[in-house]
């Protein structure tokens, strides 16, 4: 059973990893690709809660806050989308891991916690990776600027969703968030279509087929996986395996768009920068287990 949990648990990692590869993919602007997913991944959830009996009543009061926090990660995805776009998959995901720089940062504003300096110093070291990956071309700056604006707003989302999980059903949170992300990018796409005129916002075919993937295997079934592993493995393993999804989609990236050809020295200096960061928070918090 431990090894199906583990099984399961890296299937749902390897498959969070073709979320990029799908912002690649899809032709859509990063707004309505947003927008397409929540709604997706929204109607998908409801009958997968009611089925397994899992669709909890809540008061007004408390649909309204989850909801609501729902825009954070709505907005966190459009800038990571935003990044993909305006440079490779490659970049975006290597922005995504400065969200431990920031949430280690944000910590005392948002919850009051002690700065950690050892947290804070070993996330130097992504920040120093991802400075390095910055100068590989100067043609990349915007989709970099628009990704480390996404680590801060999953920052802030992680940092703000911890509150909410020691209150309420993950499955119902991830319900209401994704109703309120499509709500309220809803609102962004006509001002978005408005300003931007040339970017489509019908899905063509091929686009939806790739929108049903990106809501059901790469959100629902996710989140089911992790679900399921939970029960034999701790929270704890999960969290720290998940820092393995940027590198699953590098990989991806390299063998589905030959990103490796756009790629050189300091982009894998920064990235070994960023492992080596990573393995030694591992180590960290281990031995203070």
């Amino acid at each position: 059973m431990m090894k199906k949990s583990f099984l399961l648990l890296h299937t749902a990692i390897f498959l969070a990893g073709f979320s990029g590869i799908f912002g690649k993919l899809i032709s859509l602007n990063e707004v309505s690709l947003v927008w397409y997913r929540a709604l997706f991944s929204f109607l998908f959830l409801f009958p997968f809660l009611k089925a397994t009996g899992r669709f909890t009543k809540h008061t007004l009061q408390e649909r309204l806050q989850i909801t609501i926090s729902g825009l954070l990660p709505g907005l966190q995805w459009v800038f990571f989308y935003g990044s993909i776009k305006y440079a490779n998959v490659s970049v975006g995901v290597i922005c995504f891991c400065t969200t431990g720089f920031f949430t280690a940062l944000l910590a005392p504003f948002v919850t009051k916690a002690r700065l950690s300096a050892t947290e804070l110093g070993l996330s130097l070291l992504t920040v120093a990776g991802v400075a390095l990956v910055f100068h590989f071309d100067t043609s990349y700056r915007l989709g970099i600027i628009l990704g480390t604006i996404s680590s801060i707003l999953g920052a802030l989302y992680m940092l703000t969703n911890e509150q909410l999980i020691k209150r309420f059903d993950a499955g119902m949170i991830n319900f209401y968030q994704m109703l309120g992300i499509t709500l309220g990018i809803g609102l962004l796409v006509p001002f978005y279509q408005h300003l931007m005129p040339a970017l489509h916002f019908t899905p063509t075919g091929t686009d939806l087929i790739y929108l049903v993937l990106l809501a059901s295997c790469c959100t629902i079934a996710v989140y089911v996986m992790i679900a399921e592993s939970l029960r034999k493995i701790s929270a704890f393993t999960v969290n720290l395996s998940f820092n393995l999804e940027p590198v699953y989609s590098i990989i991806l990236a390299i063998f589905l768009f030959n990103e490796n050809r756009e790629l050189n020295i300091s982009f894998y200096v920064g990235l070994m920068l960023i492992l080596l960061s990573v393995f030694l928070q591992m180590r960290l918090v281990h031995k203070t287990r």
